[in-house]
């Protein structure tokens, strides 16, 4: 998560907003791991597991999802990324500088 919080600092005055969801775990771990681990971006809690996995289809982590400013699901990436490779910051950029433009 480390390369999620560099990407989040470097683009969030861009209008990124990013949104972690803990699917099914008790609110102090993920307070205590949070705490733990300097997770900086917003922290949703989806105890049941329901929101995440039968709104979203979303059974596995982790999932990302790329609404656009719009709220338009844009993209779904399955599995583990490194966001602070040039090819990932790359990619939000262009997603940035295209909804810019819209």
């Amino acid at each position: 998560m480390p390369s999620v919080n560099k990407i989040y600092n470097e683009f969030k005055s861009q209008g990124l907003e990013v949104l972690l969801v803990d699917i099914r775990e008790d609110p102090e771990t993920v307070k205590r791991t949070v705490r733990e681990r300097g997770y900086v971006t917003p922290i949703l809690l989806d105890q049941s597991g329901d929101v995440a996995g039968r709104q979203y289809g979303v059974w596995g982590t982790p999932t990302v999802y790329l609404i656009d400013r719009r709220g338009q699901l844009v993209g779904r990436i399955v599995g583990p990324r490194s966001w602070d490779k040039p090819e990932a910051r790359k990619f939000v950029q262009d997603l940035l500088d295209a909804e810019g433009k819209r």
